[in-house]
């Protein structure tokens, strides 16, 4: 089976100069750099196989980061800055469970003392958040490992 002819980069002057800032950026993640360093070496018109080499990546992710830039030129820069675009594409999955304003409540309830709550402790137990945290209606259930999972992210 033939492999697909490679899709050509035609950047402007405005999306190549932000590009080439944005990599040498000092507050840039690596991956980020990687892919505006993939996107500037195709619209050179380097081979997928050249710029793997290079970079030291897979053929598949050149065609990816390529072909994902091609897609998005169309969207004026004032609309998706040049890093949103080399930002990963979301993920499927189940939503989340617990909102932003639930999680706040969480975090609060942590910071209080057991006291305030008629606890007869002095320190959080993760049984015992998550057992107030259903007392006060803040999450309908939750067990108390995850309770203790949320607290520990942050």
């Amino acid at each position: 089976m033939p492999i697909p002819k490679a899709q050509v980069v035609n950047l402007s002057d405005a999306e190549r100069h932000g590009l080439e800032k944005l990599i040498t950026r000092h507050q840039v993640g690596q991956q980020i750099a990687l892919r505006a360093k993939i996107v500037l070496a195709a619209a050179q018109e380097q081979k997928h196989k050249e710029i793997a080499q290079t970079y030291s990546v897979t053929l598949d992710t050149v065609r990816l980061w390529r072909n994902r830039w091609v897609k998005l030129q169309d969207i004026s820069l004032d609309d998706l800055s040049l890093e949103d675009r080399l930002q990963d594409a979301p993920r499927p999955g189940a939503p989340a469970r617990i909102s932003a304003d639930q999680r706040c409540r969480i975090e609060a309830l942590a910071c209080e003392k057991p006291e305030e709550s008629d606890r007869p402790i002095t320190h959080w137990t993760a049984r015992e958040i998550a057992d107030e945290l259903k007392k006060r209606k803040i999450v309908a259930n939750i067990s108390p490992r995850h309770a203790a999972r949320l607290l520990k992210r942050n």
